[in-house]
């Protein structure tokens, strides 16, 4: 017979429970797991013995059970964040276009069904409705392959001198087993969980955008109206200083030798050449404005948030879209380069954005923009799981 502290005790009066007992040793931090055993003949000690401490034990596990059971569904919910637009109404593939749901970039889905290869039940979070169809991963990664072989197959008809047509890949499942498909930037989901503000804070402003659309002013003027909330890394160079630069105010001065070899470390998130000197920002400098409670603001280009998408930056990512002046003249194009460049880069990268603002007007954009982060450091955030676990 058990001694008293290993006691095992019933859970519950519910039906489904009867014949499952708990041992005081499962009641760990962990999700509670449940022994099958026979019901005691007897006990060591009498009901009435046993009452007050059985119901208080029963207490606690009911409260560890409460919070054990939000850890499973929370594990057993899958929500993703949605890197491409969708509309059922326009897919080919689809069984039945009136079952499926459209969303666009940037949208969060609870995935309630994965049991069909191809097509999974999903609904937007915090919508009304029934479930409906979405493309699964695979498909959606197969389409995309099948369509950059029909494009690159159209180019190569165009090249030709005869206009040979090539062969017609018909089975558009079978897109995948191509070496097209290893070179593609595939993008679908990106599994996400919701965290609130107090366990979870965005470590770095990230402005992505065209080059002349003003993210340089942007950074400047949050710097400035926040000093103590916000700082920009100081980058390296291989410059010589000028007679009234400091080491490490404006610039870190170091040797070509030095900074190729943290290079060949990848010690920079990124680096250029101009006027036969090097310059680059240290990934050192960005943990520094971390480790003294600020959040770094980078204005980079869009490849390094293959670095900086991780756990450790935490970034939030703002892209500065180019502004529309349709009565202003464009003599020199440059409007027109601008708008282009805008566009090509919320194309290539607009699953990564957390948002956009047209930067129409500098004082108007530093207010959205200063609304956006009081938000991001008040409320639930969506963040990629690979962040978390």
């Amino acid at each position: 017979m058990r001694h008293a502290e290993e006691s095992i005790f019933f859970y519950g009066n519910d039906e489904k429970y009867r014949g499952l007992w708990f041992s005081s040793s499962h009641l760990g931090a962990g999700c509670v797991s449940a022994v099958a055993k026979p019901r005691a003949r007897s006990f060591s000690r009498t009901i009435e013995q046993h009452r007050s401490c059985e119901v208080s034990r029963l207490d606690e596990f009911e409260r560890r059970a409460r919070r054990d059971t939000a850890c499973v569904t929370a594990m057993r919910t899958i929500f993703v964040r949605a890197q491409f637009d969708y509309d059922p109404l326009e897919d080919e593939l689809i069984p039945c276009a009136q079952a499926g749901i459209a969303f666009k970039t940037g949208d969060i889905l609870q995935i309630i069904s994965k049991d069909d290869h191809y097509w999974w039940q999903a609904q937007k979070d915090n919508a009304a409705g029934s479930a409906g169809l979405i493309p699964s991963p695979e498909l959606q990664e197969r389409r995309i392959a099948y369509m950059a072989m029909e494009k690159n197959k159209q180019e190569q008809v165009n090249c030709s001198i005869f206009g040979r047509k090539k062969k017609q890949y018909k089975d558009k499942y079978l897109a995948k087993h191509n070496a097209v498909f290893d070179q593609l930037d595939l993008v679908t989901y990106e599994e996400v969980v919701k965290l609130p503000y107090s366990v979870f804070q965005r470590k770095t402003l990230v402005l992505l955008g065209a080059h002349g659309v003003g993210r340089r002013q942007i950074k400047n003027t949050i710097i400035a109206k926040h000093p103590d909330k916000y700082a920009y890394p100081i980058p390296h160079t291989t410059r010589p200083p000028r007679n009234d630069e400091e080491n490490g105010r404006n610039y870190y001065f170091i040797s070509h030798d030095e900074m190729m070899a943290d290079i060949a470390a990848n010690e920079y998130l990124e680096y250029g050449t101009h006027e036969n000197a090097m310059y680059g920002t240290k990934l050192e400098t960005i943990r520094k404005i971390h480790e003294e409670g600020k959040v770094a603001i980078l204005d980079v280009e869009p490849q390094a948030l293959k670095v900086l998408r991780t756990a450790e930056f935490a970034p939030y990512v703002v892209f500065i879209a180019a502004p529309v002046f349709p009565n202003m003249p464009d003599c020199d194009g440059s409007l027109e380069r601008l708008a282009k460049e805008s566009d090509s880069l919320k194309q290539a990268y607009g699953h990564f954005f957390d948002l956009t603002i047209v930067n129409n007007e500098i004082d108007e954009t530093i207010a959205q923009l200063e609304a956006a982060i009081e938000r991001v450091h008040t409320t639930p955030q969506w963040v990629p799981v690979s962040w978390v676990y």
